[in-house]
């Protein structure tokens, strides 16, 4: 051992996954007092003292005090030390995370050689449910199902929706990230981190290593989402407490000027910036109040990021066997039972409406398919859109944000953050 470091991350040297992961993470570790050496090395043989399969059976950490460390208490005794890991450190403390965790590096380990491109994987890809897809469904199936079993500890059910929301959405990101690396795709880490926590959109290319890049945004490009950024800003802190006796439309003030900041203006200005930096990242919302269509609203221009979620693992993966229309409406039920778990579960109330809401919205785009609908032109023009704007907006009030909704979950955390 010819370097003095506080503690050291062995690795095995005869794998190219290993070596490039190592070497993607070597300034930012060394920089940390961790140093990175090879498990075939003699030093660290000596102080193993293993026997060969094991000793090359998974990565491990060796602390300053001498503790080593393998799998999951590697990875999270590591992200601990860099300060841009501290989420997966978080999520790593959540009861049973360890374990899939180990699961994902189990099955990562066991086919290293093949993520370093030795073998045929690059020319088999997987399908969103086929083999080697299981660690990337785990946290889908598992951290929320822990979020909800111990909903008691939290407080306040608006820190519920967020943990649970924040919770679904990180693991549907890791699901989509780990079905690119299935398939051969090559991202670097910086970009992948980027992806999971600084973009809300679902869709991996573009922050691929082989990705085009594109050219910086122009200067006006920016002006549009700063207005919606501030414009939602005022909704939400200006017109908030001028309505004050009346907390539903308080409440409605509020969300509309969350979604309006979030969704239509930072999101916005989010992909401006990794157009800056050299990622094609889209706009998540494309104009949805423009769509003269309800079926290209919903699959086009309306929160892009999820559509191409569901759409690849719902949609792509059923149509053959459920038809069109069976699959469209699968669709559509997968995505109000979401919109359930964050609005109905934290309210305590209301359940099923987010999901008869979404149903709706199915039967809507079959009669808009229909030959009657076709012919009444409620797929085009002004009637088009009149069409898709009634059977969007006409029964949110009801059925995708109900009053309980409102007073339980939107409006303590308006208050919370000053808005009313």
């Amino acid at each position: 051992m010819s370097e003095n470091k506080n503690h050291w991350l062995l690795y095995d040297g005869t794998c190219r996954f290993c070596l490039g992961m190592v070497n993607r993470w070597r300034g930012t570790l060394e920089r940390r007092g961790v140093g990175l050496a090879a498990l075939q090395d003699e030093w660290a043989r000596d102080r193993l003292d293993l026997p060969e399969e094991e000793l090359l059976r998974e990565m491990r950490v060796l602390t300053r005090c001498g503790k080593v460390l393998g799998a999951a208490d590697a990875f999270v005794f590591l992200w601990g030390k860099i300060w841009w890991c501290w989420p997966l450190w978080i999520l790593a403390h959540i009861p049973g995370a360890r374990w899939v965790i180990n699961r994902a590096y189990r099955w990562v380990a066991a086919h290293r050689n093949c993520l370093g491109g030795a073998c045929s994987l690059h020319d088999h890809p997987e399908r969103p449910g086929g083999r080697g897809a299981a660690p990337g469904w785990l946290p889908v199936a598992v951290f929320p199902a822990l979020v909800i079993g111990f909903k008691e500890v939290f407080v306040e059910p608006w820190v519920f929706m967020w943990v649970l929301a924040v919770v679904l959405f990180i693991s549907c990101k890791w699901l989509t990230l780990w079905l690119a690396w299935t398939r051969g795709a090559v991202i670097g880490l910086r970009r992948a981190l980027g992806y999971l926590f600084l973009w809300p959109g679902m869709d991996v290319k573009p922050f691929t290593c082989d990705a085009e890049a594109c050219g910086k945004p122009a200067a006006r490009e920016w002006l549009a989402p700063l207005a919606k950024t501030v414009l939602g800003a005022v909704l939400t802190w200006g017109l908030g407490p001028l309505e004050i006796e009346n907390p539903v439309l308080a409440g409605w003030c509020g969300m509309t000027g969350l979604i309006l900041m979030l969704h239509f203006g930072s999101f916005h200005l989010l992909a401006l910036a990794w157009r800056t930096w050299g990622v094609a990242a889209e706009p998540i919302m494309d104009s949805p109040v423009t769509s003269t269509s309800l079926s290209r609203f919903w699959s086009e221009r309306w929160n892009r990021g999820f559509n191409e979620l569901v759409h690849t693992f719902f949609f792509r993966t059923t149509y053959r066997r459920i038809g069109v229309t069976g699959a469209m409406f699968l669709v559509f039920l997968v995505s109000g039972l979401v919109h359930d778990l964050v609005i109905s579960l934290p309210a305590g109330k209301c359940y099923g409406l987010p999901t008869a809401y979404f149903l709706l919205q199915g039967v809507g785009v079959l009669l808009e398919r229909s030959g009657p609908g076709r012919r009444m032109g409620l797929n085009h023009g002004l009637v088009g859109w009149l069409y898709m704007a009634a059977f969007t907006i006409g029964p949110v009030y009801w059925l995708l944000f109900p009053v309980p909704f409102l007073e339980r979950v939107i409006n303590p955390f308006l208050k919370v953050i000053g808005a009313i």
